[in-house]
């Protein structure tokens, strides 16, 4: 049976909340908006982008949320388009991936990003073709629905028992539960340690290569 790891995006493989919070500033100036507050974009990273502005300004309608999610999309793409433009892996990623790979685990990505945006974290970075399936916001439900884990099992030939999600928020571990999925926190994200462990993780990692370890010994 496929052994299927399955990662989350910002917060999990890239550091990318100064990029996020520029760009859901910018999105709410064009609206005339003051920008919500850095702590505030942190705590909804993960979330499909509409879902998410919604948390943020819960007063705005379907129509507002989705119109603010297209100022955030082009304000994003012109971040990316800088000289200066700066979207680190978190230390020991790619490394670590890598390990997994060689490990002979399957490797998916589930995040809130769009493809498009996800394609271009991948290609910056070269590690497109680590990955076997890639879902994202674009055909599923917002985290923690757990349409996008179930689908990445299909893709994988694999099942919930020989499955992992690795994420950095609270939506990661409640969508792996919901999926019957296995939880892994990380330390190094947006979401605190207590967070993730009140939404279920069975452990929280503090390093990433910490990652092949426990994952060999429960797949054991």
């Amino acid at each position: 049976m496929t052994r299927l790891v399955v990662f989350d995006c910002d917060g999990t493989l890239v550091d990318s909340q100064h990029l996020i919070i520029e760009a859901m500033g910018l999105a709410f100036a064009a609206e005339g908006l003051h920008p919500p507050p850095d702590d505030a974009v942190r705590a909804v990273v993960g979330l499909s982008l509409a879902v998410a502005i919604g948390q943020l300004l819960p007063a705005a309608g379907a129509a507002d949320c989705l119109r603010l999610a297209e100022h955030y999309k082009e304000a994003f793409h012109g971040i990316r388009q800088r000289p200066e433009f700066h979207e680190p892996l978190f230390d020991g990623a790619r490394e670590g991936l890598r390990a997994l790979d060689r490990a002979g685990f399957v490797l998916a990505i589930a995040t809130g990003k769009g493809i498009r945006g996800l394609r271009a974290v991948l290609d910056h970075h070269g590690l497109g073709d680590l990955f076997q399936s890639l879902q994202t916001a674009d055909h599923h439900p917002s985290k923690p629905h757990p349409a996008m884990l179930e689908a990445a099992i299909r893709e994988a030939g694999s099942d919930p028992a020989q499955t992992w999600l690795v994420g950095d928020t609270s939506y990661d571990m409640l969508m792996a539960r919901a999926a019957g999925v296995q939880p892994i926190g990380v330390a190094w994200g947006y979401h605190p340690a207590d967070a993730l462990r009140a939404a279920g993780a069975a452990v929280i990692l503090e390093r990433f290569d910490q990652l092949l370890e426990r994952l060999e010994r429960r797949a054991a």
